[in-house]
């Protein structure tokens, strides 16, 4: 799983976080938490932060990077849900706990959410969303 394969994106800004590192892209983030992290609702207010710097006015996509295992609280999905621009949420990771992971946390966030084994599918399918959500705003 590698990021520099997005050709022309370039990062706005990096943040490292106690848990881990954030890119901002253009329109959308991605993450990539340490070894043993837990994200916790404290921690996802300092990323909805860092959203609302970047991307207050606009949509954007989210994608998470799962090169290591960390632990989510599930709550955090109910305010990330809030967030009326986030119009994409993309999990990264080629290894299948990930994949039962990421059938219980959809239950919980509930909106657009996908799984991906490569980060390209994943950029792919965000630029998606964001290009329909572009169209859907313009009507």
């Amino acid at each position: 799983m590698k990021i520099a394969s997005t050709r022309n994106a370039r990062v706005v800004r990096e943040y490292q976080l106690d848990i881990g590192s954030v890119q901002v892209f253009d329109n959308y983030m991605v993450a990539t938490f340490d070894e043993g992290a837990t994200v916790t609702l404290e921690r996802t207010y300092q990323i909805i932060g860092i959203s609302e710097i970047h991307f207050r006015d606009k949509d954007f996509g989210y994608i998470s990077l799962r090169k290591n295992s960390y632990a989510v609280d599930p709550t955090v999905y109910n305010y990330l849900r809030g967030m009326q621009n986030l119009k994409a949420f993309a999990i990264v990771s080629k290894k299948e706990i990930d994949m039962h992971n990421f059938k219980i946390e959809k239950l919980f966030y509930k909106k657009n959410m996908e799984f991906f084994i490569e980060f390209d599918n994943a950029l792919a399918w965000v630029k998606k969303r964001l290009k329909n959500s572009k169209k859907k705003n313009k009507i």
